[in-house]
């Protein structure tokens, strides 16, 4: 791996030591440069996991991926620099069922640094973005969102802090999972079964749909479909979120993410936005 030209692509120009101070911003720069995308599936191609073709994927294509390219790619790079890196296996709670997927649902990186344990994740939407602490099960309060990590014996819930709109109780907050994990390590390899279920199920959002999302300083861009979503984030936890909806065409859709995204498809994309069937098990 060339590190600096990986660095260069993600905007980081600082010295890359590990320290925490250098993971929070290689972990932001990351989320702000690389988008969450699973759009070969839906333009004739299959995701690889192997690491070289990550790296030219991302590096040298400028592409993005979503948590098995992103988050090991970046695992990569953590060690590379020094870091202390071991590779977790997380299910997603999906937010229509409350259901949590199956194990290996989703790749998340622990980072041990001087004597204490970081959770990174640079392969989720509306995640976290510099890494949280899996030393306490109190609130940690983010730019643009708070989070905890609870623990149930060895599994640990990542949540989310959100509104209670329960009428009376519009200024209580809530909490909301987002997803599960263990401290068992995993290797990249473990994921490739999952990572397949992904391109090819009708019961993943990444078969079902076609998607592209970055973040921004104060906000968020989502492709999906046929549509164009802008997120903007309040300028204090807890205050309202903005989001506007714009219909596209198919041949709007290549302008958009070369324009927005800055992605260069080799082959045409086919939109897709179908509904997502429930799978059959419950882990």
């Amino acid at each position: 791996m060339d590190t600096e030209k990986y660095l260069l692509r993600i905007g980081f120009d600082g010295p890359a030591t590990p320290t925490l101070e250098t993971l929070n911003r290689i972990h932001r720069r990351h989320l702000l440069s690389v988008p969450f995308e699973n759009l070969t599936i839906h333009s004739g191609g299959r995701v690889e996991l192997a690491l070289q073709c990550l790296y030219d994927k991302i590096v040298n294509q400028r592409r993005g991926g979503f948590c098995y390219e992103n988050n090991g790619l970046f695992s990569w790079l953590l060690s590379q620099l020094g870091f202390e890196i071991t590779v977790l296996s997380a299910q997603v709670k999906n937010r229509i069922t409350r259901v949590y997927g199956p194990p290996f649902d989703h790749l998340v990186v622990m980072v041990m640094l001087e004597g204490q344990r970081w959770l990174c994740d640079v392969g989720f939407v509306a995640g976290f973005e510099i890494p949280i602490s899996l030393e306490t099960e109190d609130s940690q309060k983010q730019e643009h969102g708070v989070f905890r990590v609870r623990c149930e014996g060895e599994t640990l819930f990542l949540e989310m802090a959100v509104e209670d709109q329960t009428e009376g109780k519009s200024e209580e907050m809530g909490w909301t999972g987002l997803y599960k994990f263990t401290l068992q390590p995993r290797q990249r390899e473990d994921f490739l079964a999952m990572c397949l279920y992904h391109q090819t199920s009708p019961s993943s959002i990444f078969y079902c749909k076609s998607l592209c999302s970055l973040l921004l300083p104060n906000g968020r861009v989502t492709y999906l479909g046929h549509k164009f979503m802008v997120t903007s984030f309040p300028s204090e936890v807890g205050g309202p979120i903005s989001k506007t909806t714009q219909e596209i065409s198919d041949k709007e859709i290549p302008e958009l993410l070369r324009e927005t995204f800055g992605i260069e498809l080799p082959s045409p994309i086919i939109p897709k936005d179908e509904v997502i069937i429930p799978p059959p098990s419950i882990y």
